[in-house]
Formats: C-alpha cells, structure tokens, sequence
C-alpha cells in the first residue's frame, strides 16, 4: 500500500477505514512520540489493521498565541518524511484553525474518529488533550473508547534517565548548538528542508559555492557553522553549512548555506534535506577575506572528519536517506 498523505478527512481513504491511529502534535517526531508510534504500530500490526498518524498543522500554539510558535522542529512535509521513514501506511494532517478548536471533545471524538475514520484503536501520549478549553483529557478519550468500541492506549512519558524527552528540549539543546544532544534526544539527525535559492554567488567567487535556503524567521537553530550531510535527489552527500546573518559582507536575514563537498551541477529550485551532525564553531567577523577563506579551508577539514567518525547513527537516519549503518 503506498503511503497517504491525508489533508481532507472528509476524503478519507475507504481502505484505511478502520486503522489504528497515533494522534498528536508530534514536533520533531522525538524518541516520546516514536513510543506512541510504536504503541499504534504493534496493534495495528496484531489487528491487521492500517497505521496512521493523525496530526494538526499550524500547530495549535500558532492560533492562539499572540506571535508564531518558538520554532518547529519539523514541517508538514518533515513530518511526513518521518512517518512514512517509521513504517505508517499514512499521515493525516489536520488543518487547525478556530472552528476546529471550537469543536467539543465529544465532536471530534464522533465526527473523525468514529465517523470519518471507523478507529479500531487510538493511541496518545499522556499529556495529550484535545476539543473545546482542552476538555479531551485522555481519560475521556479511554472513556469514549469504550462508549464507541475502539481501544485506547494512553502511552506515559518518556525519560532518558534525567527528565522526560520532549520537543522543549530538543529546541533548547538546538539553540545552544547542542547538536549531539539533540539528535539524541531525536532519535535521528535533526535536518533541515527546503528548495534551493539565488543568493549573492559570494561562496562562489570564494572557492565555496554554496547552495542556499530561507528558513523561517523563527528557526532557533544557533547560528554557526555546521557538519552536514546532505540529500539531493536520493543521493546523500557530506558538507559543511553555515546558518547566520553573514557578519563578515551584508550582516542581513538569515540565511542556511550548504557546501557540498564533490558536488557539481545547477540546483536552483531543486529541494535539499540538510542533516546537521556538528556544531563546530561560531559566526565571526574576520580582518579580511583571505582570514574567511582559511577559516572555511579548516571548517571544511573538521566537518570531513567529523562525518568520517559519525556513530551516532540509527535505523531512522538509514530510511531517511542520509546515512548508512
């Protein structure tokens, strides 16, 4: 069965009818939420049942809040990549706006779940709720279950042995450029997507031409400089990237800037996924443009070594596309 990206429930697919789902937020698909995923897989996979992913984009902080969300860990479309890479039939991707939010637990309940998609069985994380004031505890969701005939597993907190994992976390350690830390708490190699742009061709004119991406103006990723691999077109490569406001020429927006190292061709336009591995230095200001150019000759030489010693590799960054065990 090819996997589904769902964006009209009211469209929902009569063959996943049935399907155990794993609803949540799920920013950065983090080691916590995959033990919910892993809850819905296994009884889907003993029921015979299809496995979905039921999540809400923008996220819900994104309505209500006086200004956008801190900054996502990972977009629609990462989501995505991440459900499908984990083994799920499907993703339903919800849009959340203020009617929705209007809805009462006990709509949502009846007109998606029960209505809309015939769950079998739901699985949550403990701190999930959902409806009208946040009124859908998951005691009320297990209570429904048994009102409508579909299981409900409600899945505790993770802890890596210090405090429960969580999105909160992963942010924090991004923003301190924490990156062993973070991937960590992942499960993968945090990365970055998006289709490549025009810059100022700089890196060019330097030796280092570098394929660019916007990301959002509220990305909480440590400016600095970066050991990276990169995937274009199926095939991963290893480079160096600098994200930051270029100190040194227009001190401007913020930009993500990749070196790909052994690469040649035009890729404006083309979509890349960056997988950070190292934080290895800050920005900085040099005395001139030939002290810049010896800074990115040692930056290249230590994220070449960085991604030779890499072992911090699991199964997830394998179905990405990014490394191999």
């Amino acid at each position: 069965m090819a996997f589904s990206l769902i964006e009209d429930i009211s469209q929902f697919p009569p063959a996943l009818r049935g399907a155990t789902i794993a609803i949540g937020n799920f920013d950065g698909c983090h080691l916590g939420h995959q033990a919910v995923f892993d809850a819905a897989k296994e009884k889907a996979k003993r029921e015979g049942k299809p496995a979905l992913v039921l999540t809400f984009e923008p996220h819900p902080r994104d309505v209500f809040a006086p200004q956008p969300f801190m900054f996502r860990l990972t977009e629609r479309d990462q989501k995505a990549r991440l459900v499908e890479a984990l083994g799920f039939d499907g993703i339903i991707v919800m849009p959340f706006n203020k009617d929705l939010a209007g809805k009462t637990a006990e709509e949502f309940v009846s007109d998606f779940l029960v209505d809309s998609i015939d769950v079998s069985a739901v699985a949550v994380g403990a701190d999930f709720h959902f409806g009208k004031a946040r009124a859908g505890t998951p005691d009320f969701l297990a209570k429904s279950g048994e009102l409508h005939g579909f299981d409900v597993k409600i899945c505790g907190m993770l802890d890596d042995g210090s405090e429960p994992v969580s999105s909160s976390r992963v942010r924090e350690a991004l923003r301190e450029g924490d990156v062993p830390a973070a991937n960590a708490l992942l499960g993968y190699h945090f990365f970055i997507a998006g289709n490549v742009s025009h810059g100022d061709k700089r890196g060019r004119e330097l030796g280092y031409p570098t394929a660019n991406i916007a990301l959002s103006p509220f990305e909480g990723l440590q400016h600095g400089i970066y050991a990276v691999r990169v995937l274009h077109k199926g095939k991963a490569y290893d480079g160096v990237a600098s994200y930051g406001r270029r100190p040194m020429f227009d001190n401007g927006k913020a930009l993500f800037e990749t070196h790909i190292f052994d690469f040649k061709g035009e890729i404006y336009g083309d979509k890349l996924e960056v997988a950070i591995t190292k934080y290895l230095r800050g920005e900085k200001k040099f005395d001139g443009v030939d002290d810049l150019i010896a800074a990115m000759d040692q930056d290249s030489i230590e994220a070449k070594e960085n991604l030779a010693q890499e072992k911090a590799i699991t199964a997830l960054d394998e179905k990405l596309g990014f490394f191999s065990l």
